[in-house]
C-alpha cells in the first residue's frame, strides 16, 4: 500500500514538473520547437523545397511528381499547387469580393495526425466551409460564414495562410466535365494559422480546394 502511494506521489510530482516546465518555456523556445517539427515533417514526408525564383521560373507551379513545395521566406509558408483550377473562372481581382467554398483536411504536424476536416472534402459533397473574401490591392481579407472551422475553433477569422494561395489560383465552379477546382497543400507556421495554433505555437498542414460560390 505504502509502495503504491509512493508511486502515485512520484507520478503526480513528475506531471507537475513537466507542466511547470511547459508553462515557463519561452516563446523563442516554443518557436524553435515548431521550426524543428516543420523540418522533421518535411524530411519524413520527403518534401522537396524550392525557392521563389525556381517557382516563378516554372510559371508559378510546383512539380507534384517530385513532391515540390515552394517556401515563402517572408511568412514561412510552404505551398504545393496541385491544380490552379480549370474551367470558367479566374483569380480574384483587386477590389473584387466573392463567396468562396473550401473543402479541407487539417494535420497537426507535431503528431502528423488528422486534426480537423469538413465532411464535404469530396468535391461531390455539399458540406463545405463558406467564407467571404475581398482583395484589396493584393491583400486578401476573409470571414467564415459557416462550416466546421467556424464551429470547431469558435472564430469567424480565416487563417491568413488559407488566403495566401489566392494570388496564384483561379476560382472556378464545377459546371462541366473539364472543370477542376483549385487544389493546394500548405504548411502554415502558427502565426499564419487559427487562434489555437497561434496560442499553442504549432504548425499545421492543410489540403484545400477552393470553389467560387454563387
Amino acid at each position: 500500500m505504502k509502495k503504491a502511494l509512493y508511486i502515485l506521489l512520484f507520478v503526480t510530482i513528475t506531471a507537475f514538473v513537466i507542466s511547470s516546465c511547459k508553462q515557463t518555456e519561452t516563446y523563442a523556445e516554443q518557436r524553435q520547437r515548431e521550426l524543428n517539427a516543420i523540418q522533421e515533417y518535411i524530411k519524413k514526408n520527403k518534401i522537396k523545397v524550392i525557392d521563389e525564383a525556381t517557382f516563378k521560373a516554372q510559371g508559378e507551379t510546383t512539380d507534384t511528381s517530385k513532391n515540390e513545395y515552394v517556401l515563402f521566406p517572408s511568412n514561412g509558408i510552404y505551398m504545393q499547387i496541385i491544380s490552379k483550377g480549370k474551367g470558367l473562372g479566374k483569380k480574384l481581382g483587386s477590389g473584387e469580393s466573392a463567396s468562396v467554398l473550401v473543402r479541407y483536411q487539417e494535420w497537426n504536424i507535431n503528431g502528423d495526425s488528422l486534426q480537423s476536416f469538413n465532411e464535404g472534402y469530396s468535391i461531390l459533397a455539399n458540406n463545405v466551409d463558406k467564407m467571404t473574401v475581398k482583395n484589396t490591392s493584393g491583400t486578401f481579407n476573409a470571414t467564415f460564414v459557416e462550416g466546421i472551422m467556424l464551429t470547431r475553433y469558435g472564430s469567424s477569422s480565416v487563417p491568413t495562410g488559407w488566403l495566401y494561395p489566392l494570388s496564384y489560383i483561379n476560382l472556378v465552379r464545377i459546371n462541366s466535365a473539364e472543370a477542376e477546382l483549385a487544389h493546394v497543400k500548405v504548411i502554415l507556421p502558427h502565426d499564419q494559422g487559427h487562434s489555437y495554433a497561434q496560442t499553442g505555437v504549432y504548425a499545421c498542414e492543410y489540403e484545400l480546394t477552393y470553389e467560387r460560390g454563387i
